[in-house]
């Protein structure tokens, strides 16, 4: 009879002599690499509460990784002019952004002497060093190259930052999503410097909301997401000066004195502006 190169059998076995050889399938364990996510969480210390503290911040990191991903295909998306996949995946985005939030809530159930009580062993460790973020707020639009000092020169981390500062930012993605609309908008010369409130984008968007499209619903869906960033700024502060008070952060970082000269700096500035004129 011919080989016809089927040994297996319908429960997953080969047959192979006397013998049946279980198949190395796929598992839940083995598809989300769950020995190593979990065995990732090494406490420096034997208090109760410094699990929770890495657990948290690598949850942050994951949910960091995910909005990079989104961010990216949003950009896509809205460079090829295509409403209803910017639309979905901004919603995406901005229900992520809820979840990172609300994940402060769970943060806050720890007290300052909970926290102080291991503190000291971060040592230089600091959430000022996430290059996750600040791939995110480059993405974003920020155009600051003295968050560089922070890694040092030539880190993946420094890298994947600079690349981010050089690429078109999400506003100026935004622009030629416009332009794909017929809005005369054109996108800046020299993306790698922080975008200025225009007048000239501030009309072209007084024509967008009074034509009532697809477009608005994207502003209004970029507005949400600029105040689900600046909501995830203003709790941040918050749960700093509620666990730390106005002490000086680890790392060396001024803690929450930074923190609070953020949470006036919108990412769409021009989106804000133009309500004054609706």
């Amino acid at each position: 009879m011919p080989d016809t190169g089927n040994t297996g059998r319908p429960d997953g076995t080969e047959q192979g002599g006397t013998h049946e050889v279980p198949h190395a399938s796929l598992t839940y364990t083995s598809y989300l690499a769950l020995d190593e996510v979990l065995g990732a969480q090494r406490p420096r210390s034997a208090e109760h509460d410094e699990l929770l503290f890495i657990v948290i911040h690598q949850v942050y990191e994951l949910w960091f990784k995910q909005l990079l991903h989104e961010l990216g295909y949003l950009q896509v998306k809205l460079e090829e002019g295509d409403t209803p996949h910017s639309v979905r995946t901004l919603r995406r985005t901005l229900t992520i952004l809820k979840v990172v939030v609300a994940q402060i809530d769970v943060l806050e159930t720890m007290t300052p002497s909970q926290f102080t009580s291991f503190r000291a062993r971060l040592e230089a460790a600091s959430g000022f060093q996430s290059s996750q973020f600040r791939e995110l707020e480059a993405v974003l639009g920020r155009r600051d190259r003295g968050v560089f000092e922070h890694y040092p020169a030539g880190s993946e981390a420094r890298t994947r930052i600079a690349a981010a500062m050089s690429r078109p930012s999400l506003f100026d993605s935004f622009v030629c999503y416009l332009r794909e609309h017929g809005y005369d908008l054109r996108r800046r010369d020299d993306v790698s410097l922080p975008a200025a409130p225009s007048r000239a984008v501030r009309d072209v968007l007084l024509r967008v909301y009074a034509d009532d499209g697809g477009p608005a619903s994207v502003c209004e869906h970029l507005v949400d997401l600029d105040e689900g960033i600046q909501e995830w700024r203003y709790r941040h502060v918050k749960m700093v000066e509620r666990t730390i008070g106005g002490k000086e952060g680890t790392g060396g970082s001024s803690g929450a004195a930074y923190l609070r000269t953020t949470l006036s700096s919108p990412v769409f500035p021009d989106l804000w502006s133009v309500r004054s004129e609706l």
